[in-house]
């Protein structure tokens, strides 16, 4: 387990830059880089996770924060090393849809 560390900060990095919308990154771990915080979710217009058990701990955790919020499960596993080609392409693939 990565803890926020090369799925959520590859996503920041690649669309830090982005014209029209601005990322950030957190985890959900309590050993998590940068954790998940009321504030970062009452900023964030839409909320991609990487994983189903993600989004649950969000909801768990923030059910007032996250009632009227869009949280979307990417389904993406922990198995890529940070900034990893195939990761980025998966990442690119799956939320061209919401950007």
């Amino acid at each position: 387990m990565q803890q926020n560390k090369w799925r959520s900060a590859t996503a920041e990095n690649i669309y830090k830059n982005h014209p029209d919308h601005q990322v950030r990154s957190a985890g959900t771990a309590p050993s998590a880089r940068i954790k998940i915080s009321e504030k970062l979710i009452i900023w964030a217009d839409l909320i991609f996770a990487m994983e189903k058990k993600h989004k649950q701990r969000i909801i768990e955790r923030f059910p007032e924060e996250t009632y009227e919020k869009e949280i979307i499960t990417l389904n993406i596993p922990d198995e890529y090393q940070y900034m990893d080609e195939e990761l980025i392409e998966e990442l690119n693939a799956k939320v061209a849809d919401y950007l």
